[in-house]
């Protein structure tokens, strides 16, 4: 008897002790700038990247992100715009920011911390809950990314073709058609569900992109804004959280596309960031961090370990100033699988999408076309580049038909391959990219004697 009634107290005292409320940790705001605040008493008690909140009359908590850590005290930045604390305040702690996605997601807004913004109503969570700064998948156990896709874009599937798993850019200025190009990205068949992370955009695109861009897409697509309006600690948090939401249904075993625009807003949000955290600017006012938060995010995109699917990925990089070989642009370009260049002189010419074949490589092509058409391709880049090079001359009236048979070839080909390229949202697609090529070259054939 004795036995039981000490089993019988234990249980009680187990009981009673799952009934006191848990320990939390706070600690004081004791500077507040407008940027962030800085909290004591709690810098044994955190790590970079966990969250503390504040607290509210009517119930509600404000979130800010630690971002430094020192013996004097936490540096927080908060995810709202406006920097709502006051000296005395008790700021809590939390842990990391974590999201539960799941099937339910799909045709829904998201803000960059995973709430609904579409209003229509809450999401059901998913049976899992994941952190949104998660590890990539170890080198050595990633498949090899081999399988070749139809995006429906007649520029890139015949000059830069992509394959599933790969990770390419866009490299473009402002205004030369580069969310147009996404768009068309973003309705390729062949993909069980699409991610879209609009950082730094504009308040007014949001919908259109949803309801007019994706149309049909939309029922696979799950969406995740962050506006220009919006703290940077959100317009970084976006692309995390997109991406993080690509990792679950890829390890569902699907064929996930993500689309991030853009990479360099992204970097403006890092930079930011990483300022107030006290780090000294090295390139361009970029911190070195900034140069390290690139390479986690876009690494975690690509093909997954086995049994698992892969997430292609297409990050548009905004060049500033059309220079791209600054700081962002030349770090993403060495990181991707191939980058796309929209080019202003095509845009000019009325040319859309306005990529430039030329510059412009993918570095999984060799997995995607056969030896014919990689042979093909390469006499269409010479023709181009021939073309080109001597479009000043033929201006000039330096050259004379009949007197150089590449150039004539190059001076009659050319052309029909730039107007055979030309492709709106809703220009109809052929069979393939080569296909329509084939028939618009056979078209003029048949064409031209009768011009005669």
């Amino acid at each position: 008897m004795t036995g039981g009634h000490a089993l019988l107290r234990i249980e009680q005292a187990l009981l009673a002790a799952n009934e006191i409320p848990k320990v939390r940790i706070g600690g004081r705001i004791k500077e507040v700038t407008p940027s962030h605040y800085r909290v004591c008493g709690l810098s044994g008690h955190l790590m970079l990247g966990e969250q503390v909140s504040l607290e509210r009359d009517d119930g509600g908590s404000v979130i800010g992100e630690v971002v430094r850590l020192d013996e004097t005290g936490a540096t927080v930045k908060p995810y709202d715009k406006i920097t709502d604390a006051g000296l005395g305040e008790i700021a809590w702690r939390l842990n990391r920011l974590t999201i539960s996605p799941g099937p339910a997601w799909k045709g829904r807004l998201v803000n960059a911390l995973g709430d609904p913004v579409d209003g229509r109503g809450p999401i059901a969570s998913g049976t899992r809950t994941i952190t949104t700064d998660n590890l990539p998948p170890q080198a050595t156990k990633r498949r090899i990314a081999k399988t070749a896709l139809a995006t429906t874009i007649r520029a890139i599937d015949l000059f830069t073709p992509i394959c599933a798993g790969q990770r390419i850019g866009v490299f473009a200025g402002s205004g030369i058609g580069k969310t147009t190009l996404l768009s068309m990205f973003a309705r390729a068949q062949g993909f069980d569900t699409v991610v879209v992370a609009l950082v730094g955009e504009r308040g007014r695109e949001v919908r259109e992109f949803a309801e007019v861009t994706l149309k049909d897409s939309l029922s696979r697509a799950v969406i995740v804004v962050a506006t220009s309006d919006e703290s940077a600690m959100l317009r970084r948090q976006a692309p995390q959280t997109a991406m993080a939401i690509a990792e679950y249904f890829r390890d569902q075993g699907e064929s996930v596309l993500l689309i991030v625009d853009s990479v360099t807003r992204y970097a403006h949000a890092c930079r930011e960031i990483a300022l107030a955290a006290g780090e000294p600017p090295v390139a361009r006012g970029y911190a070195p961090s900034v140069f390290g938060d690139i390479p986690r995010l876009l690494e975690r995109a690509g093909p997954g370990e086995d049994g698992s699917g892969a997430i292609t990925g297409i990050f548009s990089v905004l060049v500033d100033g059309d220079d791209h070989n600054e700081p962002i642009a030349d770090t993403v370009r060495g990181i991707l699988d191939g980058h796309i260049v929209l080019d202003r002189t095509i845009a000019e010419q009325g040319r859309y999408p306005a990529v430039n074949v030329l510059t412009s490589v993918s570095r999984l092509a060799h997995h995607a076309w056969s030896a014919e058409q990689r042979g093909l391709v390469m006499k269409l880049r010479a023709l181009i580049a021939r073309f080109e090079d001597t479009r000043d001359l033929r201006l000039l009236g330096g050259y004379q038909p009949g007197a150089d048979a590449e150039l004539d070839q190059a001076v009659q080909l050319v052309p029909i391959i730039y107007e055979a390229m030309k492709q709106g949202p809703d220009t109809p697609y052929g069979p393939s990219a080569f296909r329509d090529l084939a028939d618009a070259l056979a078209a003029q054939a048949v064409a031209t004697p009768q011009s005669g």
